[in-house]
Parts: structure tokens; C-alpha cells; sequence
């Protein structure tokens, strides 16, 4: 019952009125680590607080070029999850762990040999 729209940009032959496939995969990953993030703390009884989510993603584009055969996309992914929170970083950590453990997009990443790094971190 949803519409999504999957795009490229003008310049690479699309029109531009969605993220491209890369970038929803990235998306994706962001998505499911704040969503199963928030129902690991559920259970824990930790108040994640406010959540903003940073990605750095190293990203081999000579596959989507089609200059080569890329077995690893994104060979490197780091996600730092910033809480506004009275919660301890001891508490942030242990959501982090369960997080890791549940997050299905993660193990994707993770099964596909990307090095996946995820940091639960105190913001002020």
C-alpha cells in the first residue's frame, strides 16, 4: 500500500525525485539501526532521548560505473548514533550490542563483507 520511488540523479540519466539505489541502501541501514535501536532501549528501559544518526560510508563505485566486478560495494561503513540522553554510555553500549545482534540490515552489510562499525555515543 506504499509508493516508493527509487531514482538517479539528472546528470546520470534519472529525474532526480528519489535517492538512488546506493543511497537507499544506506538509507536502509540507517533506518533499521535507529528503528531496532529504539526497541532494543525499549526493552533494556533506556531512554534513548533525542537520536540523530551520522553515516561515513566508503563506497567503490567502479561496479555501478561499470568498470569492474565489485565483490565489496561499501567496504567500509561507520554509523556514529548521537544521544541526547541521561542515560549512561554503559547503558548506550549494552543498546548498542543488542542493536548489532537484531538489525537486519546490519547483517546484511555485515554477511555482504563490509566493515560495518556502529557507535552509541553520550552527545551533549
Amino acid at each position: 500500500d506504499l509508493n516508493v520511488v527509487i531514482d538517479e540523479p539528472v546528470e546520470r540519466g534519472g529525474t532526480n525525485l528519489g535517492p538512488s539505489p546506493t543511497e537507499a541502501a544506506m538509507t536502509a541501514l540507517i533506518a533499521c539501526t535507529n528503528v531496532i535501536g529504539h526497541k532494543c532501549a525499549a526493552k533494556l528501559g533506556v531512554d534513548l532521548g533525542e537520536v540523530s544518526i551520522d553515516a561515513d560510508c566508503k563506497f567503490d563505485r567502479r561496479g555501478v560505473l561499470m568498470e569492474e566486478e565489485i565483490d565489496v560495494p561499501f567496504p567500509e561503513v561507520t554509523l556514529t548514533v548521537n544521544c541526547i540522553t541521561d542515560a549512561s554510555q554503559e547503558a548506550l553500549d549494552q543498546v548498542g550490542k543488542d542493536t548489532s545482534k537484531f538489525c537486519a540490515i546490519a547483517k546484511l552489510f555485515s554477511a555482504a563483507g563490509t566493515e560495518l562499525t556502529v557507535n552509541w555515543v553520550k552527545a551533549s
